[in-house]
């Protein structure tokens, strides 16, 4: 347990943090396996919607430092990839 003052202010900010990227890689999780399940019943239409929701939310979680750029800059690139090969 955390004795100092500034010790204490950052357990409370580390608890914080964990929180919120829990909930922000949870939530990417989700429009990730929505893209997913799109693409495997062949669905364009449902799985470009689903991937322009995803993408964003990939890039802010990014940017926000719950992921490193170049993994959110891979998952982007694996889903852009599987739906772009239900249109060829």
């Amino acid at each position: 347990m955390a004795t100092h003052k500034s010790a204490e202010k950052r357990s409370r900010q580390n608890e914080k943090r964990r929180v919120r990227n829990t909930s922000v890689k949870s939530n990417i999780k989700t429009h990730m396996k929505s893209v997913l399940s799109a693409a495997e019943t062949k669905d364009k239409k449902g799985s470009e919607t689903a991937l322009a929701a995803a993408i964003p939310a990939i890039s802010k979680a990014a940017a926000k430092g719950v992921f490193h750029k170049k993994t959110a800059s891979r998952k982007i690139s694996r889903l852009t990839k599987k739906v772009n090969a239900l249109k060829g």
